[in-house]
């Protein structure tokens, strides 16, 4: 099971700070200081609070009055190319396990990278989304809902994540999991489960 921003798709925040603060007229690093993943943010990620609810919250926090458009266009600005190299992976370890996807994101940022990395996506069997699940790494409960729903013990699952955090929820709710910090952590593991990565 992946992780999607940070593993299988590039992800900058620091794109978002920069265009809320062009259409703001104020600098980068008061919004990237500013910036926090607070409650709010959970809860969006969880769907519990909608874009529109969400940007409401981040004019108090950020202290910056723009319109909803302008912040959706500075948020959706995260995403870059696909992880080279990522796909081969995907494919060559498609064909012997089954493949999931796991990602803390929202129905706003779903538009996006469902067409960034449409072609990626075509080897996963299923992509949960915090949003759509209700709870968000790295809860544990997170994963062993996930196990659940695939109907696999949650000790069958090799979890790859980008974020320390995440990896040792995953870790509690029972299933393996791996730091990634480059491709190779990825294709280093995949190969060792006997996947042809040449």
């Amino acid at each position: 099971m992946f992780d999607l921003g940070g593993v299988v798709i590039g992800i900058d925040f620091g794109r978002a700070f920069r265009s809320w603060a062009r259409d703001a007229r104020c600098d980068p690093a008061a919004i990237t200081t500013q910036f926090r993943m607070d409650d709010a943010y959970e809860r969006h990620e969880r769907g519990e609070l909608d874009a529109v609810g969400y940007f409401a919250c981040l004019r108090n926090s950020l202290g910056i009055d723009l319109s909803d458009e302008d912040f959706l266009c500075g948020w959706n600005d995260i995403y870059l190319d696909p992880v080279e190299g990522i796909e081969q992976l995907l494919r060559e370890a498609s064909h012997r396990f089954p493949l999931y996807g796991f990602t803390n994101s929202n129905p706003s940022h779903r538009e996006i990278w469902s067409v960034l990395i449409q072609r990626e996506l075509t080897y996963f069997r299923s992509i949960f989304l915090s949003s759509d699940l209700g709870i968000r790494k790295p809860e544990p409960r997170a994963f062993s809902l996930i196990a659940s729903i695939t109907e696999r013990p949650t000790s069958s699952f090799l979890f790859f994540d980008d974020t320390a955090e995440n990896v040792i929820g995953a870790k509690e709710a029972g299933m393996q999991a791996l730091l990634v910090r480059s491709l190779d952590d990825v294709r280093d593991a995949l190969g060792k489960l006997g996947v042809d990565i040449t």
